[in-house]
């Protein structure tokens, strides 16, 4: 792992705590999800690009998906 991966990685997985703490007070489920699966997925990918590209991608399926 090179520093620029874990630096993202620390960016998308402090976001995901924002949506997660968001998604329990409010009870909205896709953010609830959405904030455990950014805290979760930098661990499993070790490649730049597709990091910021599936955070980037996580991160606006609140905005698109309404349940």
């Amino acid at each position: 792992m090179d520093t620029a991966t874990m630096l993202w990685g620390l960016l998308f997985s402090s976001i995901g705590l924002g949506y997660f703490i968001y998604g329990k007070k409010q009870s909205h489920t896709v953010a609830r999800y959405t904030g455990i699966t950014l805290m979760i997925y930098p661990y499993f990918i070790f490649n730049t690009i597709a990091l910021v590209t599936v955070g980037t991608l996580l991160l606006l399926v609140p905005r698109y998906l309404k349940l």
